[in-house]
């Protein structure tokens, strides 16, 4: 059970209810997460359209390993869910794509660099060295696209933060976790 109550569809705040219109004409339901953010209207305005403009970046697989690779260095157990769930019918990565995302790295030679450098700035907070810029840049990303890495992870942390807050309860199908090293 959540520990903060997640609203039943009709039951948001009025002011969350055509931003959640759009999200179910998106996605054809409202996941947990999004009726969690509807608690607060301007939270919930601000997560769409951060999430509406990462989604012009970059390119869906990516994006997707990028969010599995955050969430699993943050614990984030519904975030892996719906990010394997997403990766695997969305992204079309298969489930060795997925493991090895979860283990900040990729088999895609173009976006290992991506989701390495992703990993890297969220565990050291942003302080990433020179030879982890020159890496990335080196696999052909430009300096936008680093910015919106840096972007992607930051709105990735919001969501697992925010799940692991209210511990959201999951609706899609759970993954196990890893085995503590």
């Amino acid at each position: 059970m959540s520990r903060i109550a997640i609203p039943a569809r009709a039951d948001a705040p009025s002011a969350s209810q055509p931003l959640l219109d759009a999200v179910e004409a998106k996605l054809g339901a409202v996941p947990n997460l999004f009726r969690l953010v509807s608690l607060s209207p301007a939270a919930l305005e601000g997560f769409l359209g951060f999430n509406a403009a990462l989604g012009r970046v970059l390119n869906l697989a990516t994006r997707e390993r990028i969010a599995l690779a955050v969430a699993q260095a943050n614990d984030c157990d519904y975030c892996l869910a719906a990010h394997s769930y997403l990766g695997l019918n969305l992204a079309k990565l298969d489930p060795d794509e997925i493991d090895l995302n979860r283990q900040g790295r990729s088999g895609d030679g173009q976006a290992g660099p991506a989701v390495a450098f992703a990993v890297k700035a969220m565990v050291a907070h942003g302080q990433v060295s020179d030879a982890d810029l020159a890496a990335v840049r080196a696999a052909g990303y430009a300096d936008a696209q680093i910015v919106e890495i840096v972007a992607l992870v930051a709105e990735n942390v919001f969501t697992n933060f925010l799940n692991k807050v209210a511990q959201t309860e999951i609706d899609f199908p759970a993954v196990p976790a890893y085995a503590a090293a």
